[in-house]
């Protein structure tokens, strides 16, 4: 079993295991999400809060992905009934993985906040 103060101190958000990031979920409060948010600029409502619940449980599952990509990808595929990327844009108009993940208390892949990421040209 894994050390909780260590992690609490100082998570591994690269860590495999799935106790570990247990763990770091403690610290985050859906309260914490909606100041983040409304700090955006970005009234959450229940479309908000599912692509919340599915970058978290992302990373529940698999941890940091290699790329804000890769998340775009699978977000696109949930909300593809209702539009796909431009519906998450009118959710998130810096984009869904930035802001998502800021909102989640995530942390941030390797060159999700380089420009241009997520914009459609």
């Amino acid at each position: 079993m894994a050390d909780a103060q260590k992690i609490i101190d100082n998570p591994d958000t690269t860590s495999p295991r799935r106790p570990d990031r247990e763990v770091e979920f403690q610290d985050w409060t859906r309260h914490q999400g909606e100041r983040t948010a409304e700090s955006l600029g970005i009234a959450m409502n229940d479309e908000h809060w599912q692509v919340i619940e599915i970058l978290r449980g992302h990373y529940l599952e698999h941890g940091m992905p290699a790329s804000g990509r890769d998340l775009s990808d699978q977000l696109a595929a949930e909300f593809a009934a209702q539009g796909g990327r431009r519906h998450l844009r009118r959710l998130f108009p810096e984009g869904p993985v930035l802001q998502g993940l800021k909102i989640a208390g995530l942390p941030i892949p390797p060159h999700t906040q380089d420009e241009g990421f997520g914009v459609a040209r």
